[in-house]
Order: structure tokens, then C-alpha cells, then sequence
């Protein structure tokens, strides 16, 4: 390839880096109305968290403005002389300057546009709300919990029947992620914390058993401070699969860094040992729901 095909390569690769990154905060945060297909706002949930403002919870937020930095990082750092050489070529004709107009005007006008959707609601919708305000916007289920039996951090077979009388929370993480693992990790064992009275149990599955061996958890699970009534779960990759499609759990892999996009969602667990909330949201919103079963 020659050094000017590697450029217009540089130029291409930062255009659909910024056609996918204004797509998907299409996506995120595109008003909803009556007329919204039900599999969008289940798309908007599952991919970004979206609380009952309609707009993305923390990971959310973090996936939205931490993927686009990530991917021009990289760009910039490996095709630094081939992108400069690119976007001055482009610059030359006038076709180039006016694509390259389009796509920042695009960009001035989209975060103008972010910053017109967030601030037009008001500051109470973003508080967390009184405890009862969180039960009654959760909703009420009753289903059987899909069955595992998985080694934890400390070597012991963990399954969800020792644990029958006592609440316990389930979510999904993996020890390389950065972005929406260390939010929904820390969440649960806040919530934990805030539930001493009630003696809930936390057991996270891990969503890499490929590189979270059941070897590393306890390296892991020291990193996530994890204390007493906690269980992070491993295994052999086929047998960890079964188990998280079990549960339903959406993930995809990026084959080239390893790492998974997966929704922040929380299993509340009752004492009977059937799911009675699924929750997407902060500590406050998951001890709520325990307290309400």
C-alpha cells in the first residue's frame, strides 16, 4: 500500500469513526415518543442503561463518550503521519472541504443538541428519589432462576439454593473492563453494604472465563474489594456460556481488543429463590428493590 493509500485508509477510518459515534448517540438519545418501536427502547436499555428519564445511567455515559476517545486514540497514535497527510490532501479540493464542513457542522450541531436534551430536564428527574418513588417504578416479577453451579473465588462449588431464605444480588462483570464493570460491581457491594439488616449475598458471573480463570478470582476479587457474602463466579468457558445464556445475558465481543459490550442489569434474587426485580440503576435503586421484596 503507498503512503498516499494509506492515507485516504487514515481519512476513511476517521469518518466512520465519526458516522458510527453519531449514530449511536442517535440511538442513546433520541427523543422517545408514543410511536417508538418497543424493540428501540429495549435496545436503548439493554445498550445504554436508560433510566426512567429516558436518558443513560452512568456506564451508559461512559460507554457513549469513553468508545469514541478510545477509537481515535488509537487512530491518531498509529496513523499519525498518514492521517495529517490525509486531511491535507482533503482540504485541497474544494468536494473535501465541503464533506469535511458537513461532518463538523454534524458534530457542533449534535452537541449542541446533547447538551439542549440533558438540560431540558429538570434537576429532579436525575435525583435518585424516595425510596418508595424507586419500588414503584420498578416492576414486580416472578420467574425461576436458571440453574449453575460455578467455582467462586475461594475454590467453594456456588450455587443459588444455599442461599434459600436470604436475598441475594447476581449481575455480570469481567475483570478487564474499564468502562461499565467497575460501576456495576461497585453498585451491588454498595448495596450490599446499605442491606447489613437484611444479609444479601452478591455473586457476580463472569462474562470472560476465557481470561478470568478460576485462578485469578481471588486476584480479582481482591481488586473489586470484594468482603464476606460475595462470589465471583468462573469455569470452564463452555459451562460459563450455558450459564449466561441461561440468564440471558446480551454480550459482544470486540475480537481485536477482547473487550465485551454488556448491559449494567442486576438480578434481585428473594428469599424464596425466584427473580423478583431486574434493575438497572445505582445502589440506592437495588437496596430499594430488596427492601420491597
Amino acid at each position: 500500500m503507498t503512503r498516499e493509500q494509506r492515507a485516504w485508509s487514515a481519512v476513511s477510518a476517521l469518518g466512520a469513526i465519526v458516522a458510527i459515534t453519531i449514530s449511536w448517540w442517535a440511538l442513546a438519545l433520541w427523543p422517545v415518543t408514543p410511536s417508538t418501536p418497543a424493540w428501540l427502547l429495549r435496545t436503548r436499555v439493554v445498550c445504554f442503561g436508560t433510566m426512567v428519564n429516558d436518558l443513560p445511567n452512568a456506564g451508559g455515559w461512559l460507554l457513549l463518550i469513553g468508545q469514541p476517545i478510545g477509537m481515535l486514540t488509537v487512530l491518531v497514535t498509529v496513523w499519525t503521519a498518514e492521517l495529517r497527510d490525509g486531511l491535507a490532501q482533503t482540504l485541497r479540493s474544494v468536494v473535501g472541504q465541503v464533506i469535511v464542513g458537513l461532518f463538523a457542522a454534524t458534530v457542533v450541531a449534535g452537541v449542541a443538541g446533547v447538551g439542549a436534551r440533558v438540560s431540558g430536564w429538570p434537576e429532579s428527574s436525575f435525583s435518585v428519589g424516595s425510596e418508595r418513588e424507586i419500588v414503584s417504578a420498578l416492576t414486580r416479577i416472578n420467574d425461576e432462576t436458571p440453574a449453575f453451579a460455578l467455582p467462586d473465588q475461594r475454590g467453594e462449588t456456588i450455587s443459588l439454593d444455599r442461599f434459600r431464605g436470604r436475598p441475594v444480588l447476581v449481575t455480570f462483570a469481567y475483570g478487564h473492563c474499564e468502562t461499565v464493570c467497575p460501576i456495576v460491581v461497585g453498585d451491588v457491594l454498595t448495596a450490599q453494604r446499605q442491606l447489613v439488616d437484611r444479609s444479601a449475598v452478591v455473586v457476580i458471573i463472569t462474562l470472560d472465563p476465557w481470561r478470568d480463570t478460576p485462578s485469578r478470582l481471588a486476584s480479582i476479587a481482591t481488586d473489586w474489594h470484594m468482603g464476606s457474602d460475595t462470589h465471583l463466579l468462573s469455569g470452564a468457558p463452555p459451562v460459563v456460556e450455558r450459564a449466561l445464556n441461561a440468564w440471558r445475558v446480551p454480550r459482544v465481543r470486540n475480537e481485536k481488543t477482547g473487550d465485551l459490550s454488556h448491559p449494567s442489569v442486576v438480578y434481585v434474587i428473594g428469599p424464596d429463590g425466584r427473580i423478583a426485580y431486574v434493575v438497572q440503576g445505582n445502589a440506592e435503586a437495588i437496596a430499594a428493590a430488596v427492601r420491597a421484596l
